[in-house]
């Protein structure tokens, strides 16, 4: 077994799904367990400046072994998982020498990851995969991020003649609920640009992402006993429905793609006196993103024509914005990835993320920051899986381009 996957495989079993509602940084201990281990292995491996501050983001330094001046480089993933599953008692498990059938994930309750359902799976016939047992998420998004930088610093510890300027890195919290960056401190990072590795698929490179938003919608009915409720009763969940059939119900996660944006329903919970709802709104245009947030406040505003001033209430907040004007103006990081993928045998996919990473945040914060793939797949519930070979291949590509900048 490769040390990256032995790597992946110990992380995943640390419990660090974040949590939106928690006040605290980290947003649950998990994280900063896990995080405390891994400052433990780079202090291990001899990296002395190791360190994890109060609020969870570890980061390390790797000293440049060449005289010549060459970029300080810094590599990321984030530590927590998503709220979407529960990430506790993970149980990977592997499917070696994959034939491109149906794989049961579990039996007892008939959970199949299926490439009828996945077409993707037939691209890795033959390769051994890692799934889940079909009963949690199985936190690739990013532990397998960790594992492949974890991997990399140990290769260039054990290899002190392999040539590279000074390397940076971190690891980072609550990034599934948009809060990776919030104190992510910039100036003490001190990289002159980084990469987060945190995408899918092998090959893909990624320096445009949605601009994002979150909206909170709080619903206030009027709870009558039903036998006398007319012309009384204002059931905050008929309220709700009628706010969601508001929107347009080809502009949601499954029915786009590509550049297209939409409305994400993240979660309903209500009854007849109360109804909250929790919306994630995403758009690359920044018009787009504007008026989207524009549109979901007339709905607001149309409701409460109709129910009365205060029935709904809406609280929107920015999350993160499109980093691609960030990166343009330092093109070089993303040329340099590029041909560190094509030197290493893998073709480059140059897609938007649908979606954000921390480096969408760091990069306004003034540490340019595009993403690389993981190797991972459906990411955030019980069919994700990733294959062991890309997770490899993800080392290999971090350590070209800490060789390619050193050759400059």
């Amino acid at each position: 077994m490769s040390k990256v996957v032995e790597k992946f495989l110990k992380y995943v079993s640390y419990d660090t799904k974040s949590n939106e509602e928690s006040t605290t940084v980290p947003s649950t201990k998990g994280q900063m367990i896990l995080g405390k281990q891994l400052v433990e292995e780079l202090k291990a491996m001899g990296i002395h400046e190791a360190s994890i501050d109060d609020n969870g983001y570890v980061m390390a330094t790797i000293p440049s072994n060449v005289e010549k001046d060459i970029p300080t480089i810094g590599f990321i993933a984030h530590m927590d998982t998503s709220p979407d599953m529960s990430g506790k008692n993970v149980k990977p498990k592997f499917v070696e020498n994959y034939d491109g059938e149906n794989i049961v994930l579990n039996k007892e309750n008939n959970i199949i990851l299926s490439p009828k359902d996945f077409p993707e799976l037939t691209n890795y016939i033959g390769k051994t995969l890692i799934t889940t047992d079909g009963t949690t998420l199985l936190g690739a998004d990013d532990k397998a991020g960790i594992s492949e930088i974890m991997a990399a610093v140990e290769y260039l510890i054990e290899n002190p003649k392999f040539p590279h300027g000074t390397i940076r890195i971190g690891f980072t919290p609550d990034e599934e609920v948009g809060r990776g960056a919030d104190i992510f401190d910039v100036k003490k990072f001190a990289a002159d640009f980084a990469y987060t590795i945190d995408g899918g698929t092998i090959g893909e490179l990624e320096y445009e992402n949605f601009n994002a938003a979150a909206a909170k919608i709080c619903i206030h009915g009027r709870n009558v006993h039903p036998g006398s409720a007319k012309g009384k009763m204002i059931h905050s969940t008929l309220i709700a429905n009628e706010f969601v059939n508001s929107l347009p119900p080809n502009e949601t996660p499954g029915t786009t793609e590509g550049y297209e944006g939409f409305y994400h329903l993240i979660s309903l919970n209500g009854e007849v006196e109360e109804t909250k709802l929790q919306y994630i709104i995403r758009d690359f245009n920044s018009e787009g993103y504007e008026n989207r947030k524009t549109f979901i406040k007339k709905v607001v505003n149309t409701l409460n024509d109709k129910y009365g001033n205060g029935t709904v209430e809406i609280e929107i907040r920015d999350q993160y914005f499109n980093m691609k004007e960030k990166i343009e103006p330092v093109k070089h990081i993303i040329d340099t990835a590029f041909l560190a993928m094509k030197q290493v045998g893998i073709d480059p996919i140059m897609v938007p993320i649908r979606g954000g990473t921390d480096g969408a945040r760091l990069s306004f914060m003034g540490l340019p920051t595009p993403n690389i793939f993981t190797g991972g797949h459906n990411f955030h519930g019980k069919f994700e899986f990733i294959p062991t070979f890309a997770m490899e291949k993800a080392v290999e590509v971090i350590l070209k381009i800490v060789e390619i900048y050193a050759g400059k």
